[in-house]
């Protein structure tokens, strides 16, 4: 006990670590207020934090107490953010402490970058001697606002250290240069003509962040529909109230095109947040959203943590897209998340899909969210014509993947000029690869997954857990060399099949292990719109977002694909996949087409996507999952077991089995082998509990992993609300 302390008023301070807030003392001549970002002592180092209590009692005196370092001068997190941390730490049974060090991911921000220093005339400067290109200096900064040394000495066509003695004599005062932020956008550009319904919508969508009380509305349009330039309104409103605007987005590959279209509207570009920018460009942008120089932010998930002055609406444009799950770390889904952020901070949200969530057409239904629709394409646009091709009666030649019909679509689609999309939802060459001799598998030794093999780099990669390697020479099994066979198709197979069969095309494999960065990504687009490229084999990277007027065939490798495995949500994200994609076809003054080769082409979703009739397809989802008593009208809780090994990971299973809750409306099933049952080297199993929508979730859990202490080594992750199964 530091009895120096014993006076001192005390603060309750949240770091971003694995520890509840704990109690510091405020030294004599430092003023604390709840949110200050500071710096403590914690064991042996020292850590950042936030002063999430003040007024905290003086008795009894806790032992140890020591003193808070130093605060920072940078606004303080607003009282919502701060409520909005504890609450998602709440519903995801995590601890506030992780959840704060995503609002904290780069400390460098808390320190003002070191200022450059610009020089003006003294009004008091001394007489000194002047030399010819001293007096140059002078005469050309006369009037002239502060500089730096560089300008000065480039308009003066003479050295910097002239400058540096001008200042080191008292003629110049060095001033250091104001932080500045990005150029704010200019809401009075000319906007999109839009069409009376898409004015309509517009309206609606500006008058409900006008109204600056929490709602959510779905922006709910076919592809090609306008929707951005419809919620770009919305933003200009925000804006113009002196609001800050945040735009999610599932994946920033999509920011490429989405950037140039802000500019066009707004003039400069919105800040961004992601995890591909340097360590420069993201302190950059912290210090301006917290500083509230920064209007527009478009950022991926984790923007939802930044620390905003002034939000006044936030949109999650994509919002059925599954990538906006977090799942590590902090397990959340930023779409829900987001609309949390907004009922707290009494704004307005927009959820923007072509091929809304069930959980969104549900909370539709039960007038929790209010709906825009825009039914038609934009500027007379038809909808592609969607044909489905047999596998099993319209064969691909042996040893190939596109059938018949799909390689004379392409090869008319090219005679003509016109640009193709194929694709599969697969990186690399082939998925599989086994040995002829013995029919050894290559695996992967960390995950239970098969090596991808990727010809172009000419190495074998897990795309589980990262693992890759060469593929060897011989076989691990037989030792039988040259016997190993490529299995199945990934893009780069089938761009090496339409290489053979249009050896005059202009091609081009889009998929995230060969667009790595946006910019490479912006690059290809860039192509695509000049009309550089005639034949797009892509994975998921190009099936939303884009919009190419030229692209007038899509052709979908393997329709089926997603939907083994026997997944919750497989029928949803297959229509919504396929949907998006059908989408990109026709969206100029050229009709489209699309054709999906399935092996199952009565399959209620292939029916669906035959149809078109989203409505009837979507009711009887929602009627299977009702009868189930699965979401959206049910709870789902996931408890994930991991060990370093299988006997260890099924004793925890057991325990946690034994302890599980028992009460009405609630059921636990498992413990069962994950999907991926082997995963970085740990063995994995998976219990789940289901309960209906009025049940304390997070609670039952609490009290249920309090009763069953995990042996060292054995961890137990919780994923509130799964919605991936691996």
């Amino acid at each position: 006990m530091n009895d120096a302390f014993a006076n001192m008023p005390r603060v309750r301070i949240l770091t971003p670590t694995p520890l509840p807030p704990l109690d510091y003392a405020v030294p004599s001549g430092m003023a604390l207020s709840a949110g200050d970002f500071v710096r403590v002592p914690l064991g042996r180092r020292e850590v950042l934090g936030i002063v999430w209590e003040t007024g905290v009692e003086n008795t009894p005196m806790p032992k140890g107490l020591r003193a808070v370092l130093a605060r920072f001068d940078v606004p303080s997190m607003p009282e919502v953010q701060r409520r909005f941390i504890d609450r998602v730490a709440a519903y995801t049974i995590s601890m506030p402490g992780m959840v704060l060090k995503m609002a904290m991911s780069v400390p460098q921000a808390l320190e003002a970058p070191r200022a450059r220093l610009l020089y003006c005339l003294r009004a008091d400067a001394p007489e000194v001697r002047l030399t010819p290109a001293r007096r140059k200096v002078l005469e050309g900064m006369a009037g002239q606002e502060p500089q730096s040394a560089a300008d000065i000495a480039e308009n003066a066509g003479c050295g910097e250290n002239v400058i540096h003695g001008l200042a080191d004599a008292g003629v110049l005062e060095a001033v250091p240069e104001a932080e500045a932020g990005p150029a704010a956008p200019d809401v009075s550009l000319a906007r999109a003509e839009l069409s009376p319904a898409q004015r309509q919508a517009a309206d609606s969508l500006a008058a409900a962040v006008r109204a600056e009380t929490y709602s959510t509305t779905v922006i709910d349009g076919v592809t090609g529909s306008g929707k951005t330039e419809v919620y770009f309104e919305a933003v200009a409103a925000a804006l113009e109230m002196g609001k800050q605007v945040l735009i999610l987005l599932p994946e920033i590959a999509l920011s490429a095109q989405f950037l140039g279209r802000f500019r066009a509207r707004f003039g400069v570009d919105p800040a961004l947040w992601h995890s591909n920018l340097s360590a420069g460009a993201r302190r950059r942008t912290w210090r301006d959203v917290a500083f509230g120089r920064a209007r527009v932010v478009v950022g991926a998930r984790s923007a939802l943590f930044l620390p905003f002055a002034a939000l006044g609406l936030i949109i999650a444009d994509e919002e059925h897209d599954a990538a906006y799950k977090q799942e590590e770390g902090v397990i959340y889904n930023a779409r829900d998340m987001a609309i949390l952020r907004a009922h707290m901070g009494g704004i307005a949200t927009l959820l923007v899909s072509a091929t809304p969530s069930l959980e969104t057409h549900a909370n539709m239904e039960a007038g929790k969210y209010a709906r825009v629709h825009l039914p038609e394409r934009h500027a007379g646009a038809r909808m592609p014509d969607i044909r489905l091709i047999d596998l099993r009666q319209d064969m691909p030649p042996r040893g190939h993947f596109l059938s018949p019909a799909l390689r004379e679509a392409l090869q008319l689609t090219h005679a003509v000029g016109e640009q193709s999309l194929l694709f599969l939802n697969r990186r690399g060459y082939a998925p599989l690869t086994l040995c002829r001799a013995c029919g050894y598998r290559l695996r992967c030794s960390q995950c239970s997954a098969w090596m991808v093999e990727h010809r172009q780099r000419g190495r074998m990669q897990c795309h589980h857990c990262g693992l890759s390697q060469t593929r060897p020479e011989a076989c691990p099994a037989c030792g039988a060399t040259g016997q190993f066979s490529a299995c199945g198709p990934g893009v780069e197979r089938i761009a090496e099949e339409v290489a053979a069969l249009m050896p005059s095309a202009r091609m081009m494999v889009l998929a995230s292990d060969t667009m790595t960065h946006p910019q490479a990504l912006l690059d290809a687009i860039e192509k695509m719109a000049a009309r550089e490229v005639d034949v797009v084999v892509g994975t998921q990277i190009m099936s939303k977002g884009h919009h190419f007027p030229m692209l007038t065939l899509v052709g979908v490798v393997d329709a089926d694909l997603g939907l083994a495995g026997g997944d919750l949500r497989a029928s949803e994200r297959t229509w919504q996949l396929l949907q998006q994609v059908a989408g990109r076809a026709g969206r100029g003054d050229r009709p489209g087409r699309v054709l999906l080769q399935t092996h199952d082409p009565q399959n209620h979703v292939m029916q669906a996507l035959l149809s078109g009739n989203r409505d009837d397809f979507v009711r009887e989802e929602l009627a299977e999952r009702q009868a189930a008593f699965m979401p959206p009208y049910a709870r789902l809780v996931a408890l994930v077991v991991s060990a370093p090994s299988e006997g260890e990971a099924m004793e925890a299973g057991r325990l946690l089995a034994r302890h599980a809750p028992r009460m009405q409306g609630v059921r636990v099933l498992g413990p069962a082998p994950a999907g991926m049952a082997l995963l970085r080297g740990r063995h994995r199993l998976r219990l789940l509990m289901v309960c209906a929508r009025g049940v304390d979730a997070q609670g039952l859990v609490r009290t249920w992993l309090a009763a069953c202490p995990m042996p060292h080594g054995t961890k137990v992750q919780v994923d509130v609300d799964p919605y991936s199964f691996m």
